[in-house]
């Protein structure tokens, strides 16, 4: 999971960045040990019986929509041939659907359709980039659908995958997005991706500035995940306490009132 790709990144995105060096470094990774990189479509349609994996898979995918994926990413994804997925908040992209909030500079919809065309996947990322499972129902089925019907009409496809703000889903989120349309879903939890997990909390490895380049090699390969990655889920668990709690006041709220 890359977010900016930057050689100066913000400072809202800095840690969540990699400078244009270290993603091409990265990337040549990936071909150096054989790896096949797909869509998120892709290996959706494989676990659900809709062709084979290859033998090694890997997804490599972009959250929000940073102007980088598109002035610095794209040259080494073309490069090796790479396919990608990149997961758009469509209120922050440049363009008439603006909102504004934006951390950092975003791309803008010449951009989004010059990567898809090049054989990225667009897929949905709310429109304003919330907190999805701290939403009401009516204001979580605007995010989703709203995302969902600007994708179509900039790009003549509705999305069918969707990766969530912050990572942060719930069950209620989860049927929601299903029942938006979208085919299957994205959370974070740093950890590989695997079947059991279900078609809407797939798991995903967090890459950042600080990522070097023997570290993603064993990211990738399985090792040492647990170790790099202890920090980030003692803190996503017990955030997530946190989160159902503020859920239940929130409900519970509404409905006294």
């Amino acid at each position: 999971m890359y977010h900016a790709v930057a050689r100066t990144p913000a400072l809202a995105t800095r840690d969540l960045s990699v400078s244009p060096d270290a993603f091409s470094e990265q990337m040549a990774v990936l071909a150096e040990r054989g790896f096949t990189p797909l869509t998120t479509r892709g290996l959706a349609a494989a676990w659900r019986g809709h062709g084979q994996l290859p033998s090694r898979p890997v997804l490599i995918t972009f959250d929000d929509g940073y102007q980088g994926v598109h002035g610095h990413a794209l040259e080494a994804l073309v490069q090796h041939g790479f396919p990608a997925t990149l997961f758009v908040s469509t209120g922050w992209l440049r363009g008439s659907y603006d909102t504004g909030g934006a951390p950092d500079t975003m791309l803008d919809w010449p951009q989004v359709r010059a990567l898809a065309d090049a054989g990225v996947e667009i897929g949905g990322h709310s429109h304003t980039h919330p907190q999805l499972d701290q939403l009401d129902d009516e204001a979580l089925w605007f995010e989703l659908l709203r995302c969902r019907e600007i994708i179509a009409d900039e790009l003549g496809e509705r999305p069918v995958s969707f990766a969530y703000p912050y990572g942060y889903s719930s069950r209620r989120v989860r049927r929601t997005v299903h029942d938006a349309g979208f085919r299957q879903a994205l959370a974070v939890g740093n950890g590989l991706a695997r079947r059991c997990q279900g078609p809407y909390a797939l798991r995903r490895l967090t890459v950042r500035r600080t990522t070097s380049a023997e570290t993603f090699a064993r990211i990738v390969e399985g090792r040492a995940i647990g170790r790099a990655f202890a920090a980030d889920r003692a803190l996503t668990k017990g955030y997530a306490v946190v989160r159902r709690a503020r859920w239940a006041r929130r409900k519970a709220i509404r409905t006294r009132g």
